[in-house]
């Protein structure tokens, strides 16, 4: 049965073309649209290297500090990771890295800029980096304040030509490194492992940074297990109230919560609340599904009025084989199986466009080594959201056709 319907629907589908044509275009539009963003956030926010275990990891990137008359929004500082980050109950490891900054640096008369990260040791424990030389600097590098770097594949190629780079010194910031070790390139998007050139912090030319409760600074824990997430949350938040503030007269708190890099995107998305210490998420989540729902509903509203014509055009062939005493069920089995399926060629076609704009992206280097692509995450949403859509502008088209009377619909009308 099921293969008379396809049979039948590949028949339909191909008599009328026109009708055919507009809603593939619409399906595939639609399709690549909602693809594409959801290629993105899973490259931002999906598990894989060198964030593999993202699923236990909390962060601190922002921190709030505000008062009655002034707000102060920043990276947190040093000193207030330093000590009150330490020794949280649950973590099973701490890093304290800087933002990464762009330094110049100049080899054979050409000036190059690269992304520079003062990181800790732990760093390296907590993220699953690919290295293709060598491996990271050590606890030792980083007490000694040892003059050590790890670098990208680019900046090898960059620098060195490809040629091998483990042993070989490199100039950044006015400052001379020793290269231990050479990764993979890391997309920009991935927030927290992203760099080009990765040095220990105890190499900063200054050490004013470990005075300063606000600004530079991150951290990043790898919780022992996730049920132990909240508890981290909530103790370091209870740590927060007892941070002595630089100027108590005009500020009274500081906010600056332990969390999941979405509950962190959050909350600096205009939906959320830097002030409020708990989770943005619900929100954002909010937002996003009305956004998704308002551009889904235009093609969605525009298919089941082109299912309805369909159905209106085959009145006489419907009302024969009611005739003819073929169940309602059949008929609107056979409709949704007519539907599902040129979704699902809108899908391949809007899946096939995905390709070719996800390429276009990364080829752009808007996000710096961004490596957008249907992986079987994206591709499986995407499956869902087409079958889904087909049905959904199918429904209501298969009611339609199943209220049809006989009589009218072999005249070519419609009974009410």
């Amino acid at each position: 049965m099921l293969t008379h319907y396809f049979t039948l629907a590949l028949k339909v589908l191909w008599r009328r073309k026109f009708f055919t044509f507009i809603s593939l275009f619409g399906i595939s539009f639609t399709l690549l649209v909602l693809t594409v963003v959801t290629a993105m956030f899973d490259n931002a926010f999906g598990p894989g290297t060198p964030e593999p275990r993202l699923n236990r990891t909390l962060f601190v990137d922002r921190a709030v500090m505000y008062g009655p008359h002034s707000t102060w929004t920043s990276s947190a500082g040093f000193k207030l990771l330093d000590r009150y980050a330490r020794d949280l109950p649950g973590v099973e490891r701490l890093s304290i890295y800087e933002d990464e900054r762009t330094v110049q640096s100049f080899v054979g008369g050409r000036k190059i800029r690269s992304a520079l990260k003062r990181t800790d040791d732990e760093f390296w424990r907590i993220l699953d980096f690919r290295f293709v030389e060598g491996g990271p600097f050590g606890t030792e590098d980083v007490k000694q304040a040892r003059f050590v770097a790890v670098i990208n594949a680019t900046t090898r190629q960059r620098f060195f030509e490809g040629h091998p780079a483990v042993g070989r010194t490199l100039e950044a910031d006015g400052q001379r490194f020793r290269i231990v070790g050479v990764v993979e390139d890391v997309s920009e998007a991935r927030g927290a492992p992203f760099a080009d050139i990765w040095v220990p912090y105890t190499t900063a030319k200054t050490d004013a940074y470990k005075r300063e409760i606000i600004g530079g600074w991150h951290a990043m824990a790898l919780a022992r297990d996730t049920a132990l997430m909240r508890g981290i949350h909530d103790e370091f938040n209870s740590r927060l109230l007892r941070v002595e503030l630089p100027d108590p007269k005009g500020y009274e708190a500081i906010v600056a919560p332990f969390e999941t890099k979405f509950e962190n995107f959050a909350r600096n998305m205009p939906t959320g609340d830097r002030k409020d210490p708990e989770s943005q998420v619900v929100r954002l989540i909010g937002a996003l599904v009305t956004i998704g729902l308002l551009f889904v509903l235009i093609p969605t509203v525009n298919l089941v009025n082109i299912n309805i014509s369909r159905i209106m055009e085959r009145a006489s062939e419907i009302g024969v084989r009611k005739a003819f005493g073929a169940p309602a069920r059949t008929l609107v089995g056979q409709f949704l199986v007519e539907n599902i399926l040129l979704t699902l060629v809108g899908a391949l076609i809007g899946f096939a466009l995905s390709v070719l704009a996800l390429r276009a992206l990364r080829q752009s280097g808007i996000v710096a080594y961004a490596e957008f692509s249907l992986n079987p995450r994206v591709f499986a949403w995407g499956i869902l959201l087409a079958i889904g859509f087909g049905f959904i502008s199918g429904v209501y088209p298969a009611w339609r056709m199943s209220r049809l009377n006989p009589v009218d619909a072999l005249k070519g009308g419609v009974s009410r």
